[in-house]
């Protein structure tokens, strides 16, 4: 695959973790942040829980367990705390999470993956 379908497939299960997200009462707040130390995916609030999240998608679903590892997560977790003051208010709880989605299978959510 070339890096313009791996950027289109990307995007698409952005969208549809985002949907997902919002029909579990999430509101998406922000979406492919970069800052020097990665990027992240989406952030979304539900009451003063603010999740930075990485979507992870891959073509079969035995693939999804190898999807995301600590080197990711760390990535993740450091684009995180560049970007917390933006999103977070005083006494929000601010999170790492990840989705994973496969064809033809409901999206995974995985709550609060990362605790440095």
């Amino acid at each position: 695959m070339n890096r313009a379908a791996a950027e289109a497939r990307g995007r698409k299960a952005e969208r549809r973790a985002a949907w997902w997200l919002r029909l579990h009462g999430w509101r998406i707040i922000g979406e492919r942040l970069r800052v020097p130390a990665g990027e992240v995916d989406l952030v979304a609030r539900r009451g003063r829980t603010i999740a930075f999240i990485e979507v992870k998608w891959r073509d079969r679903p035995a693939d999804l367990d190898l999807a995301i590892d600590q080197y990711r997560l760390r990535r993740v977790a450091a684009a995180a705390g560049m970007l917390a003051p933006r999103f977070a208010r005083p006494h929000d709880d601010i999170r790492i999470d990840v989705m994973l989605l496969a064809p033809w299978r409901l999206p995974r959510h995985l709550v609060h993956v990362w605790q440095p």
